[in-house]
C-alpha cells in the first residue's frame, strides 16, 4: 500500500511546532529534550514520557498481545503479515494510551513513541540480542522493517497512528559486554552493502518517524554523536526528516566508555550538535549549561525541539480529542479474540520444519496411546516469549498445548528432564535428577516430544535480569545443561523421537540432524507458541516457516565476535557448508516450480519482472515463498542474495501465477567507497523455495531454476 503524507499538514504541524518552542525558556527546552518530558502548564503542554517498546507487542505495560518474537516473526517471511501484525500492535497501543491519558497516567511505556524495530543485522550467531532482529540478511530485514514501520505508523494521510523507531543505528551487534566502549571497525563497503541498506529503506520509504544511535562507536565516532551517521548519511543524504533518539544513557558513554570527550557539558554537546534531539536518560540536563557555555548553538536546541513536537503533533497529542481517527480505539481492543487468533496464526506461521525423516510428523492421534513430553522448555514461559515482551493474559506452553490438544484421548508424560543449563535441578541432588524419570516417560510412550533450547534468560540484552552469562550473549552453539544428554537418552529408548527447539538464535545442533527423525525450530513463539506447535505437530496447520538466520556447524568457522567485516559471515558470503540453511524451510505437502521466465534477457533501467508457475502438489494446503536470488557473475562477489519474495498459500492441487520484480539495483553492488554500481556483464537468477546452494539442495532433494540474463 503505497503511503502517501499530507504535506501541507505536516509542514502545519511543523510551523505549530516552532511557535511552541520559540516561547520556551532555555531551561524548559533542555528538559524537553529528555524522555521523560515534564509538563508546562503554562504552555498548554502535557508530560510526555517518550520511552515505550513495541518489538512484538506492546510492553511493559500491563496485558497486551504478546507475538513471537521478531526473528520468528522473520520467519514467516511473509512481509504482508509483518505489516497486519505490526497494525495490531499499534491497535493495541492506541487504546491503552488512550485509557491511560484519561485517567493521567503518563508514566513510562505509556506513550505512543514505541522504539521499535530493531533492525540490526544478526551478523553472529553468539550475540544475544539477534533474537530481537528479522535476521541476517539486509533485503528480508529492509522489506520486514519498512512493513512493520507502516504498521505501526498507519496510513492516514494526516496522523500516525504511532510512531515507530528504527534502531540502533547504525553497525551494532555485539559484544554486549563490550558496548559500551567498543569501535566498531567497518569498511565503506561492508557499511552501505550490509548495515545501512535496512536503515535506508525505513527512512526513505517508510518514512520512520524516528531513529536510534547504537552504543558502540562507529569507525571512531559514537553513534549517537557521530557527523557520518547522523548529519552526513541520515539527514543529508537519506532526507531523514524525524528525530533522532539516543539509546539509553548512551550519551555518559562518550566519556566514561569511549573516551573521547572529557566530561558529561563535552558529551552533550558533542550529541546535541551531531543530530541527537532526544535522549534517553537524563544527560540532557546539561544542555543549558551547554548553550550557556557557547558549546552549542540555541538554534540548534531549537531545531531538535522542533522535530520532537511535530512528532508529537503528528500523534495528535495537541489536538483536542476526536481529531485523530484512533482517539475512540476502545480498550476492550486490547487482547480480543480478533488478536488471539492473529496471535496463533503468527505462531503457526513462524514455525520451521528442519528434519521430517520418514514423514514421521505430522502425528497421528489415533494410532498413539502415550505422548512423552520432555525437557526444560517443555512448560516454560519465558522460552515462549523472549525478551522486551508485554504481559500475556494466558500462557500456553508446548507442554499444555499437546495436553490440551490430545484431551482425553491420549495419555500425556511429562518431564522437565534436566534443568535448562544447571548440572542438577535439585541442589541437593547428586546431578543428573531427572534422568531416571525421562527412562520411566519414554519406555512408557509411543512417542517422545523433547522440548529443548534456550530462553531470553540465556540469550538477551547486557544486564537483563536473570541473564546466566552476565552480558547475555552465548558463549557457543551447544544446547546448554545437560539437555544433550536428555536427549540422547530418549533416542537410545528406540521410541520415534521428534525435536522441538525454543531458540532466538542458532544452536549447533549436529548430532540431533544425524539420529533424530523430525526437528521443529519455533524460535520465541509467543503467548500462544505451545496451542500453535501442538496444532503443527498432528497436522492440524503446516509448516510454512524459512530460516531467517543460518544454523552453522560450528562456532570454529567464524570470525571473531569482534570482526565487523562481512567476510566469511551469513549465506551472503560463507564459504562452508551450513548445517541449516538461510531460507530454508520444510512442508507438509509439495510444490513445483514451473513456467520460470524473466520478462527480458536483459536487464536495463527498469529492472526485470520475474515470474513462475507455483503448484501444490501435495496432498494438503500449504503455504510457499517464492524466493529470488541474484548472483553477479564476476570474481570476488558475494554468493546469491535474496532480491525478491512472495508468500503464497494453495490448496492441494492449486497452482497461481507469481511475479516479483527486480529493480535494476538489485544487480548492483556497492564498491569500496560504498557507491552502488551497476556495471555491465552478467547475472544470475535462482527462482525456488529455498536458497541456490547445494545444502539446501540436499536437504529438500529440490533443485531451483536458474536463469541467465544480460545486465546492461
Amino acid at each position: 500500500m503505497e503511503l502517501v503524507r499530507n504535506e501541507a499538514k505536516n509542514a502545519e504541524f511543523e510551523k505549530r511546532a516552532r511557535e511552541l518552542v520559540a516561547q520556551m525558556t532555555l531551561e524548559e527546552k533542555a528538559f524537553q529534550m529528555m524522555h521523560g518530558a515534564p509538563a508546562i502548564e503554562r504552555l498548554g503542554i502535557k508530560a510526555y514520557n517518550w520511552w515505550n517498546e513495541a518489538l512484538h507487542g506492546v510492553a511493559r505495560a500491563g496485558v497486551a498481545t504478546v507475538f513471537p518474537q521478531s526473528i520468528g516473526l522473520a520467519a514467516t517471511f511473509d512481509e504482508d503479515f509483518i505489516e497486519e501484525v505490526a497494525d495490531a500492535i499499534s491497535t493495541e497501543g492506541r487504546a491503552k494510551f488512550n485509557v491511560q491519558q484519561k485517567f493521567d497516567d503518563t508514566d513510562i511505556y505509556k506513550g505512543l513513541t514505541f522504539w521499535s524495530p530493531n533492525i540490526n543485522i544478526f551478523r553472529d550467531p553468539r550475540w544475544g540480542r539477534g533474537h530481537e532482529t528479522f535476521g541476517e540478511d539486509p533485503f528480508l530485514t529492509s522489506r520486514l522493517g519498512v512493513r512493520f514501520v507502516e504498521g505501526i505508523q498507519g496510513h492516514d494521510e494526516n496522523y500516525l497512528k504511532a510512531a515507530a523507531c528504527a534502531k540502533h543505528y547504525a553497525v551494532h551487534s555485539g559484544p554486549e559486554d563490550l558496548r559500551h566502549e567498543f569501535d566498531a571497525k567497518v569498511s565503506r563497503q561492508d557499511l552501505y552493502e550490509t548495515y545501512l541498506p535496512a536503515f535506508k529503506a525505513c527512512v526513505q520509504e517508510a518514512k520512520v518517524e524516528a531513529v536510534m544511535g547504537a552504543y558502540n562507536r562507529t569507525n571512531g565516532e559514537p553513534c549517537c554523536g557521530s557527523k557520518t551517521l547522523l548529519k552526513d548519511i541520515l539527514r543529508d543524504e537519506w532526507g531523514f526528516k524525524g528525530h533522532v533518539v539516543s539509546d539509553c544513557w548512551a550519551i555518559k558513554d562518550f566519556h566514561e566508555g569511549h573516551g573521547v570527550t572529557s566530561g558529561p557539558v563535552e558529551s552533550v554537546a558533542r550529541a546535541v550538535n551531531n543530530g541527537c534531539d532526544l535522549n534517553c536518560g537524563n544527560l540532557f540536563i546539561y544542555v543549558k549549561e551547554a548553550v550557556e557555555k557557547g558549546m552549542i548553538p540555541e538554534e540548534r536546541v531549537d531545531e531538535a525541539l522542533v522535530h520532537l513536537f511535530t512528532t508529537r503533533m503528528k500523534l495528535g497529542l495537541f489536538d483536542e480529542k476526536g481529531k485523530t481517527p484512533y482517539d475512540d480505539i476502545p480498550y476492550t481492543a486490547v487482547d480480543s479474540e480478533e488478536m488471539q487468533a492473529l496471535n496463533l496464526r503468527a505462531a503457526q506461521k513462524c514455525i520451521v520444519l528442519l528434519k521430517n525423516e520418514g514423514g514421521l510428523l505430522p502425528l497421528d492421534q489415533s494410532k498413539i496411546k502415550t505422548i512423552g513430553v520432555i525437557g526444560p522448555n517443555a512448560d516454560n514461559r519465558k522460552a515462549l516469549v523472549g525478551n522486551y515482551e508485554g504481559t500475556s493474559s494466558r500462557y500456553i506452553t508446548i507442554s499444555e498445548g499437546i495436553q490440551d490438544y490430545v484431551g482425553d484421548d491420549v495419555r500425556v508424560l511429562v518431564s522437565e528432564g534436566c534443568h535448562l543449563y544447571k548440572d542438577r535441578i535439585s541442589d541437593l541432588s547428586q546431578g543428573r535428577d531427572r534422568n531416571s524419570e525421562v527412562k520411566a516417560v519414554c519406555e512408557a510412550s509411543d512417542v517422545v516430544v523433547m522440548c529443548l533450547g534456550l530462553d531470553s534468560g540465556l540469550e538477551g540484552e547486557e544486564g537483563d535480569q536473570g541473564n546466566q552469562y552476565a552480558s547475555g550473549d552465548k558463549p557457543d552453539l551447544n544446547l546448554p545443561g545437560r539437555q544433550q544428554e536428555i536427549l540422547e537418552i530418549a533416542y537410545a529408548s528406540g521410541k520415534p523421537v521428534v525435536l522441538v527447539l525454543l531458540s532466538g538464535s542458532a544452536l549447533a545442533v549436529n548430532w540431533a540432524d544425524e539420529h533424530i527423525p523430525a526437528i521443529l525450530q519455533g524460535w520465541y513463539p509467543g503467548a500462544q507458541g505451545g496451542k500453535a506447535i501442538a496444532r503443527i505437530l498432528f497436522g492440524e496447520e503446516n509448516p510454512e516457516g524459512k530460516m531467517p538466520v543460518t544454523f552453522y556447524h560450528t562456532l570454529e568457522e567464524l570470525p571473531e565476535f569482534t570482526d565487523y567485516s562481512m567476510k566469511g559471515r551469513t549465506y551472503r558470503y560463507m564459504q562452508q557448508e551450513a548445517l541449516y540453511p538461510f531460507g530454508y524451510g520444510l512442508s507438509y505437502t509439495a510444490f513445483a516450480f514451473k513456467d520460470v521466465k524473466a520478462s527480458a534477457q536483459t536487464v536495463g533501467k527498469d529492472g526485470v519482472d520475474v515470474t513462475v508457475t507455483l503448484e501444490n502438489t501435495g496432498d494438503r494446503k500449504g503455504a510457499q515463498t517464492v524466493q529470488v536470488y541474484v548472483k553477479i557473475e564476476k570474481e570476488g562477489t558475494p554468493n546469491a542474495q535474496l532480491k525478491g519474495l512472495k508468500k503464497t498459500e494453495l490448496l492441494s492441487g492449486e497452482e497461481k501465477t507469481v511475479t516479483i520484480h527486480l529493480p535494476a539495483e538489485a544487480f548492483g553492488l556497492f564498491d569500496e567507497e560504498g557507491k552502488l554500481r551497476i556495471e555491465k556483464g552478467s547475472a544470475l537468477v535462482y527462482v525456488g523455495g529455498q536458497a541456490p546452494d547445494a545444502r539446501s539442495e540436499k536437504l529438500t532433494g529440490q533443485k531451483v531454476a536458474k536463469l541467465a540474463l544480460t545486465i546492461e
